[in-house]
């Protein structure tokens, strides 16, 4: 009985991924953008959740989200957003953002499978000291509003708070959050099978790594798994985590 929540924005070139701008044009970092929202939206459809939601910013929703909730996101900063989000949700629920395109369906599966009385969230830490997934028991927006986001220290700012309300939280595993182009070349070559890194193929071709396109974010080997853990140089000024 858990709901998965993928947050993204409309992919507007000069909107997304704009730290990928240069090497790449501007319409080309959109159209690495998309591709990592469609992985993702793969991921989270073929995981065994009760409900599925698209938290989205923008007019047209992207492919791969037709069987999605449609949930705008209000104005405002991230963390207002992120807390009107688990105000209206009821149930589990896990968080999941559009700049891990590498996530897999057998990285989330213990968030599905393992509600126990003794777990009431759980923590994606991501690489430049923010979080990709975040997942909560009984959701409530206090556990969010005020984290200061975009920041190096944001996920040790969310586990404090989640630690100061009581909670017992469990780990996923560490993921390289795509926010430079360097960030970009590594997660294509972790999962070079994936829509994401054929778009960079095409976008940066010096670059990104070869390899066939994979159907389903789903179908990542647990060797690329363990190779999208791997962390970059942390940054002072991260984009936005999560949109």
């Amino acid at each position: 009985m858990t709901t998965i929540v993928v947050i993204a924005k409309e992919t507007i070139p000069g909107r997304v991924k704009t730290r990928l701008h240069p090497p790449l044009s501007l319409e080309q970092a959109a159209d690495v953008a998309a591709a990592a929202i469609q992985d993702t939206l793969a991921v989270a459809s073929a995981l065994p959740a009760t409900r599925r939601v698209l938290l989205f910013d923008g007019n047209r929703t992207p492919p791969g989200s037709e069987q999605f909730d449609v949930i705008p996101q209000i104005g405002g900063d991230l963390d207002a957003r992120l807390g009107a989000l688990f105000d209206e949700v009821d149930g589990p629920t896990v968080l999941i953002g559009m700049d891990t395109p590498q996530v897999t369906v057998e990285t989330l599966t213990p968030v599905f499978a393992d509600w126990t009385d003794d777990v009431d969230a759980w923590f994606g830490p991501a690489n430049d000291g923010g979080f990709w997934a975040l997942g909560l028991a009984r959701p409530t927006g206090d556990l969010l509003r005020g984290v200061p986001m975009s920041r190096d220290d944001t996920g040790a700012h969310q586990l404090r708070r989640l630690a100061e309300a009581g909670l017992r939280v469990r780990t996923l595993p560490e993921l390289v959050d795509v926010d430079t182009i360097d960030d970009a070349r590594l997660v294509a070559a972790t999962a070079p099978r994936s829509r994401f890194a054929a778009a960079l193929r095409l976008a940066d071709p010096g670059g990104a790594p070869t390899g066939p396109t994979r159907a389903s974010s789903a179908s990542t080997s647990p060797s690329s798994t363990a190779a999208a853990q791997t962390p970059s140089p942390a940054r002072s000024t991260p984009e936005e985590p999560l949109s």
